[in-house]
């Protein structure tokens, strides 16, 4: 009962009220900032831009603080409920990408993807980890030069989007090499991991966690790879199995339920045993899209609006926890840090492509796709609503760092490939 029956009439408990009303301004709030954000991603689309970009300054310009209404909490999106809400959104979106991912297109790519992915990702963060490191030792810099944020900066930017820049390239996308997009697709699937693990190594050693020295820290890299790929291809088979055989046209409405399910069975176990639980998630989805039974249409579809509805609600997180004059602050260091990482990719690229079958026009055009996205905001988020001293900062420059990426890289992607010859006659 939420009141009292005195004389005939019910009697409300105040406190209640108050919680409902409060509830009531959040539901409203969050309905309607999800329905302009789905808006703006269909107008994107139509205007040949990413979805990120608008949801990220709709975020951006939307006022976290609601101390000034009646009834409301102080804030509409603390730090630790953003960090909980992308670290959800984050786990759909690389299940969707894994699932969504045909091996036997990837397979004639797959061993320089792997190599950008892998390799690539690892020589990225530590490079810009050591001109992080490099920087904070110069006098007059606010930069802290100590290990742990030099090398979660850089396992943060490590990571590219392939939905951002396939977004970008959808005019020429049929007319573009496949085997082209195919490398970019599944490196930016490929690489999430990497930047996953390498961040949570930092802020583990932040913390004061016994990773510090380089064979802790090798270990613990390995560990969770392995155990994320390993839980992830063993869940990804029983859950292969489960749903075949439940894959009656009686119980596809319960494929949603079931597979989501599973995958948060999944993600949780592989995080309680040391694994990578967002490596776990892609695995899984890799092993179910390639599977071959079950009802895979029925499948992709549930999990597209899943991913879809993560993505919008994880930028949207961002731009909310974030206040526009930060990212006006940290707008120097942001553009130091974007001129390193182009020049970090520009050094990489061509060196782990150097004996592959690409033509020099491709290589130049995959050193232009690497835009980021998705995971330096879930990480930067991480980062805030943890203890270290440096989390706060994380966000701003993360923000900055993928709207500079959509601007003045992502929209020169199209010329670009006009003018490298690699978009063929209609």
């Amino acid at each position: 009962m939420t009141g009292s029956i005195s004389g005939g009439r019910l009697r409300r408990n105040p406190s209640l009220d108050v919680l409902s009303a409060s509830l009531a301004l959040l539901l409203t709030i969050f309905g309607a900032l999800l329905l302009v954000a789905g808006l703006l991603d269909d107008i994107a689309a139509r205007l040949k831009l990413p979805g990120i970009l608008l949801v990220l300054l709709l975020g951006l310009l939307t006022d976290n603080d609601l101390s000034a209404l009646p009834n409301a909490a102080p804030r509409l999106l603390s730090l630790p409920q953003a960090e909980q809400i992308t670290q959800i959104a984050l786990m759909l979106v690389l299940f969707f990408g894994g699932l969504t991912t045909n091996w036997h297109h990837m397979r004639r790519v797959l061993r320089p993807a792997l190599r950008l992915a892998s390799l690539g990702s690892l020589l990225t963060a530590l490079l810009i980890m050591l001109v992080v490191i490099g920087l904070g030792a110069l006098p007059g810099t606010a930069i802290d030069p100590a290990l742990p944020v030099a090398l979660f900066v850089g396992a943060m930017v490590c990571s590219t989007d392939a939905s951002a820049v396939i977004s970008l390239l959808r005019p020429l996308a049929s007319r573009l090499p496949g085997r082209l997009l195919d490398l970019i697709e599944f490196e930016s699937a490929c690489n999430d991991p990497v930047a996953v693990v390498l961040a949570g190594v930092a802020l583990a050693m932040a913390a004061g966690s016994d990773v510090g020295s380089p064979s802790m820290l090798v270990i613990e890299v390995a560990r969770q790879f392995l155990l994320g790929t390993l839980l992830g291809f063993i869940g990804g088979t029983v859950a292969q199995n489960l749903l075949a055989f439940r894959g009656s046209t009686k119980t596809v409405s319960q494929l949603p339920v079931v597979s989501l399910a599973l995958l948060m069975l999944l993600v949780g176990a592989t995080q309680l045993l040391g694994g990578s639980g967002i490596l776990a998630a892609y695995v899984a989805g890799l092993v179910l899209g390639n599977s071959g039974e079950g009802n895979q249409e029925a499948l992709v579809e549930a999990h597209s609006g899943f991913a879809k509805l993560a993505e919008l609600v994880l930028f949207l997180c961002l731009g909310l926890v974030v206040r526009a004059d930060q990212v006006v602050e940290s707008l120097g260091w942001t553009l130091v840090l974007f001129v390193t990482m182009q020049l970090v990719r520009a050094a990489v690229v061509p060196l782990l492509l150097l004996r592959s079958s690409f033509t020099r026009a491709e290589k130049l055009l995959v050193t232009m796709a690497g835009l980021r996205g998705a995971v330096p905001i879930a990480l930067a988020i991480q980062a805030a609503a943890s203890d270290v001293a440096w989390g706060s900062r994380m966000p701003p420059l993360a923000l900055g760092l993928v709207l500079l990426g959509l601007t003045l890289q992502g929209l020169s992607l199209v010329p670009a490939a006009r003018r490298l010859g690699l978009a063929s006659v209609d």
